[in-house]
């Protein structure tokens, strides 16, 4: 089946951070249903990134990034450390979770990690990256502790040499 068979020609996926949170990430995590079906659940510590292109729902080969829907895997079963090892490597969260808000409240956040090859501490950073969504709050506007899903961009990004 063609990735494209669900869309319109000339259709071009790119949400704001605010779109991802506040439409398609409340939508899922509340059972509703997202008017387009252009992003597909998967279990991200499965799967290494560079096999995430074929399982896209859309996209094509020039475009650098794809969504996708994952659940929150944890290292252990009565902890809260969530666990982002995959067989060939992990993703470690570099630098500090963005705010996001719409119309000046506070309804997510944005996680930023980096792909490494091998076995912390000593594995090789890659050029994958992935931003990780949480939802803050839930429909009456109070906080949320943990949600089940968590809504995700990856972004194969190149390696820029300055010499």
């Amino acid at each position: 089946m063609n990735a494209f068979s669900h869309v319109p020609p000339g259709f071009r996926f790119h949400p704001t951070d605010e779109e991802l949170v506040d439409y398609y990430l409340r939508k899922k995590i509340a059972a509703k249903r997202i008017d387009l079906d252009v992003i597909k659940d998967v279990d991200l510590y499965k799967i290494e990134p560079w096999d995430l292109e074929e399982l896209c729902k859309i996209g094509t080969e020039d475009q650098n990034e794809w969504y996708f829907f994952s659940h929150k895997d944890k290292k252990y079963p009565t902890g809260t450390r969530t666990n982002r090892a995959t067989k060939a490597g992990f993703w470690k969260a570099t630098g500090r979770d963005k705010a996001i808000y719409a119309r000046h409240s506070l309804i997510g956040m944005r996680k930023t990690l980096v792909f490494y090859k091998g076995r912390a501490p000593n594995g090789q950073k890659s050029d994958w990256i992935m931003h990780e969504y949480r939802l803050e709050t839930n429909e009456n506007g109070t906080p949320q502790a943990s949600l089940n899903y968590l809504f995700l961009s990856w972004t194969p990004t190149e390696i820029c040499l300055i010499t």
